[in-house]
């Protein structure tokens, strides 16, 4: 299969499963009464599963071009924690459907400047009325599932 359209799956499989992340630490975050409290048990299964995954991938990691990373690459984890708690607050009072199409609409936001700039070593993609367009019609969709 060819990569790109391997991405593209992997992308929208894991956009598939985002929209259950949310309900199912939304269940695990009334039953431990913390949003905080089910992501850290979130965040120890999915531990877990990739140490099992990386063993059996006998992936190992290039300990030297980790350090010498800036201290910048070392937070996704820190992001992944704020979009768990957020989810798993949010989806009991908001839906699943409006705080999906939320973290989209602020994902997308955030990514035309990330792309404008080429953060990170990313390369650069310049903001233009037709992505400007785009990401006013997805926060359009935000009002119009809200509204449903």
């Amino acid at each position: 299969m060819h990569p790109t359209t391997v991405a593209i799956v992997a992308v929208l499989v894991g956009g598939a499963l985002t929209a259950l992340q949310g309900p199912t630490n939304a269940r695990l975050a009334a039953a431990v009464n913390s949003p905080v409290n089910a992501a850290l048990i979130s965040f120890a299964v999915g531990t877990v599963a990739l140490m099992i995954v990386a063993a059996v991938l006998q992936s190992r990691p290039d300990v030297a071009a980790a350090r010498a990373l800036p201290w910048t690459s070392w937070l996704g984890g820190l992001y992944g924690a704020v979009f768990v708690v957020a989810a798993a607050y949010a989806v009991p009072k908001l839906g699943v459907a409006t705080t999906v199409t939320l973290m989209v609409a602020g994902q997308m936001l955030l990514s035309l400047v990330l792309d404008h700039f080429g953060f990170m070593g990313m390369p650069r993609q310049p903001v233009s009325p037709a992505r400007i367009a785009g990401v006013m019609m997805l926060i359009g969709g935000v009002l119009l599932v809200r509204r449903g």
